[in-house]
């Protein structure tokens, strides 16, 4: 996927890295000193990572939970 691909408001789950299996919705996108492009995930409990655009897949929708 192309790192410019992702945008705020995007729901996404992290594929690679530290937060490996972690999701949630992009809220901020910023290119570092270096060049990449890092982005802010917010999960369902509220807590907030930092990550790597090149890390995510963009999903379309948080996906349901059947009861």
């Amino acid at each position: 996927m192309s790192e410019a691909e992702v945008v705020d408001g995007d729901y996404c789950v992290v594929v690679a890295g530290t937060h490996a299996g972690k999701s949630g919705v992009v809220e901020d996108k910023k290119s570092s000193k270096t060049g990449h492009l890092t982005i802010t995930v917010r999960q369902d409990n509220g807590i907030r990572l930092k990550t790597l655009a090149r890390n995510v897949e963009k999903r379309a929708a948080k996906p349901s939970v059947a009861k």
